[in-house]
This record gives structure tokens, sequence and C-alpha cells, in this order.
């Protein structure tokens, strides 16, 4: 791993804890409901074995049905492992899988948090099987939410510190450059960033400004004659 990689990976191993129980409090438990929302009709119909890259503790993946977690910190793995999930530790741009292995990877917040993002998804796309489908979760930049994470990583905050947010059409351009096409997306938490956020409706499509937005995308070949 690089140095910015060491970094974020000590982070997240030193405050898995606090970083997992977070979910636990009326804010966590409103903005993972959302995003859940926002992810799972995409995942739905998706073959197993399917992957979390960055899968952290576990809450997302122990949530969507997905059986495989990858991270490089272990403290949150073991939490991962708890929660029903097999687990790896191992870093995204070197996947420890052969390839067409998964019919399914997710990337939930991921992106931002990795040092080098296109191989990372160069190394997706290995090891996704052939109509395989690629999830990722993200805050884009170009919102309310996106800015204010940003804000707060430039004043210290011990995760979003580590983060380097994009805007939507910097992660629709990543996904194409690495021979994706979008097949479908969905947005929500319009809201006004706050400590006290509320239940909000999903939308279909990656709707501009929208703090969370969720991609589904295929290999470019994925359905071809």
């Amino acid at each position: 791993m690089g140095a910015r990689a060491n970094r974020v990976a000590q982070g997240f191993e030193d405050l898995a804890e606090r970083y997992d129980a977070w979910y636990d409090t009326a804010p966590g438990q409103v903005l993972f409901d959302l995003e859940l929302g926002a992810l799972r009709p995409l995942l739905a119909g998706t073959g197993g074995p399917r992957l979390e890259v960055g899968v952290g503790s576990g809450r997302f993946a122990a949530a969507l049905g997905i059986e495989v977690g990858l991270d490089p910190a272990q403290a949150p793995l073991r939490l991962a492992r708890a929660r029903g999930v097999r687990v790896l530790l191992g870093v995204g741009s070197e996947l420890p899988f052969g390839d067409n292995t998964f019919g399914a990877v997710a990337l939930v917040v991921t992106l931002c948090f990795v040092e080098n993002p296109a191989a990372v998804l160069g190394e997706v796309a290995r090891v996704l099987r052939p109509g395989g489908r690629l999830v990722v979760g993200l805050v884009p930049l170009d919102s309310a939410w996106g800015r204010s994470y940003e804000e707060k990583g430039r004043a210290g905050h011990p995760f979003y510190g580590h983060a380097r947010f994009e805007t939507l059409a910097e992660h629709r351009l990543m996904l194409a450059v690495a021979g994706f096409r979008l097949v479908g997306a969905r947005s929500t938490l319009f809201q006004a960033p706050s400590d006290e956020p509320v239940a909000e409706p999903v939308h279909s499509g990656a709707a501009a400004g929208a703090g969370f937005v969720a991609l589904a995308a295929e290999g470019e070949s994925a359905g071809a004659d």
C-alpha cells in the first residue's frame, strides 16, 4: 500500500468500533436506511457470490446479503466476520481473487478513500463475471453533503480527513474509462446536512444535488452478441 492508503487503513484500524457504533445512533440509523434504500434495488437479482470492496465493519454487506468482504484494516474485519461476512485482508487495487469470480461487486463510499480509483475499478472489472454488476455508493462533491464532508475533512475529521470526494460527473467518467456502462441509478439525501437527518424518499436516477447516489454499472461487453 502507498503512504495515503496506509494512513486511511490505520485510521479505520484505530477507530473501528467508534465508526461502527455511529450507525447505532439515531442519525446513523436514518442515513443507513436511506443508503440501503438506494443500494438494495440495484443489487437485486444479481448472482452470487457477491463481494464488497472496502467492507469495513460489514454493516452494508450483511444488510445487502453480500457474502464476501475485503478491507485493508483488520479491526473492522473482525466486526464484519461477526456479522456473518466471509472476510479477507487486502486492498482493492490487488484483489486476491481469480478472474470472473463474482456476480456483483459493491463499493459503498469506498472510492473516495482509495489511493488509485482507476486501479480498483480495473480489478473489479477483472473479477466480475460476464454480465456481472458493479454497484457504487457515493457522496458527490457537488452536493451539500459532499461539500460539508469535505469541509469537515479539512478541519481534521478522523475519517473524512482521509477522503477525496469527487463530483457525480467525475464518477461517471471514472466508470466509463474503466470500461463500464451505467445501467441504473438511485438518489436520496436532498435535505440540508444536519446532525438530525430525517427519512425521505429515494428517487430513481442520478439526481443533481443528491447527497447520496448509487450507480449500477456493467462491463461494456455485457449482453453483447
